[in-house]
């Protein structure tokens, strides 16, 4: 299922309207670069990757915005500053606001290539990110509505990687871009299929040169994918949801990555219309009596602990809600709950949606760890 999801076309379009790149100046470098070839991927629809001869790439986004990877030591063709912003090799001294990304670097071994962290140490449950942190390698410079300018033209930082959030802050964005620091924008989170937020590990590894890197890692989460789709659904009904401290239940609106990977390990999530698809919020606050009447009988619950504090028995997560007390998952005893890093592992998806088929599929109520997932009793 290979597929390139952001077609070339309209970038040969623009070229041609582009001023500079008008027949009267077709004789530019840029003009005259020819693509050798263009990246393959399998899920992923909200970038796609063109490789230049001379080792230039050139990045699309689905947002249109477009970024010319030139090669250490080489020049920028001249007009190519004209359909995309340039980023010169090797990339170096990163400002990472978009948390999702970081597990990507580092499943890269490039944690190297980040200076600069939008979350504090304390934020991070990938290890290697909050040891990095703790030594000083990389450094905390504000989040990404407040970032810290002084630090970051300190430090050098010549790209910013934020998250779809950046939009509730346009103007960060422009200061940013004033400073003359590239802003990409991660929009994995738009992925339709939940590999396909995996799959941007191989975007990040075009800019470091780590694509035989990004494609291995990628391709073990497809073999977990591959080992569950052909099963057939388990038929449970599953919620999964935490409680707010102000008693409100907080669930995945319906159609989320959560969701998707909920069914693709071949169970049921308990809302089919739940929360507004067009909304970029992803989840609902629920009252309990709601809550109640819907998802009393499901078959599994699993306790979303990534946002709330972890829990470790059934009847720590009722005394939160005594409600739960009746319902027919907590009485069988299948109450999961997930690790805290399960947010930040954007690279292991695969691996979530094989323990969530290991937990849908376990009939003898022996298993009381997977990966991203523990058992409450």
């Amino acid at each position: 299922m290979r597929r390139k999801p952001i077609l070339l076309l309209s970038l040969v379009i623009l070229a041609f309207l582009l001023p500079g790149c008008n027949s009267e100046k077709k004789g530019r470098p840029f003009a005259q670069l020819k693509v050798t070839e263009s990246m393959q991927l399998d899920f992923a629809t909200q970038f796609s990757v063109d490789y230049y001869e001379g080792g230039y790439k050139l990045i699309s986004l689905a947002d249109g915005s477009r970024f010319f990877v030139v090669p250490e030591g080489a020049q920028l063709p001249e007009g190519a500053d004209q359909v995309a912003v340039p980023i010169y090799q090797p990339v170096q001294n990163i400002y990472l606001a978009a948390t999702s990304a970081m597990c990507l670097f580092d499943s890269l071994n490039r944690l190297d290539a980040i200076k600069l962290s939008g979350t504090k140490a304390e934020g991070w449950y990938i290890k290697n990110a909050r040891d990095a942190m703790k030594d000083g390698r990389i450094l905390f410079a504000g989040r990404f509505n407040a970032p810290d300018y002084e630090l970051i033209t300190a430090s050098e930082c010549r790209l910013a990687v934020e998250s779809t959030m950046i939009g509730h802050a346009s103007n960060i964005k422009e200061q940013l871009e004033q400073l003359d620091i590239a802003v990409l924008v991660d929009q994995s989170s738009n992925e339709p299929h939940p590999l396909g937020r995996s799959e941007w590990i191989k975007l990040y590894g075009a800019l470091l040169n780590e694509e035989k890197r990004a494609e291995e890692v990628f391709s073990r989460q497809v073999e977990y994918l591959e080992s569950v789709r052909n099963n057939a659904p388990s038929g449970k009904s599953v919620a999964f949801f935490y409680v707010s401290s102000s008693g409100r239940i907080i669930a995945r609106k319906s159609g989320d990555y959560v969701s998707r990977m909920i069914a693709l390990a071949g169970g049921k999530y308990i809302f089919e219309k739940l929360g507004d698809s067009t909304a970029r919020m992803s989840t609902v606050p629920l009252e309990p009596e709601f809550f109640y009447s819907q998802a009393k009988d499901a078959d599994i619950i699993v306790y979303n602990a990534t946002i709330a504090d972890e829990i470790s028995s059934i009847d720590q997560m009722v005394g939160k809600c005594p409600l739960l007390s009746d319902f027919k998952a907590v009485k069988s005893g299948n109450v999961w709950c997930t690790s805290k890093n399960m947010y930040q592992e954007t690279t292991e998806l695969g691996q979530m949606i094989s323990s969530l088929h290991q937990i849908f599929s376990d009939s003898s109520g022996n298993i009381s760890q997977l990966p991203f997932f523990y058992r409450l009793r």
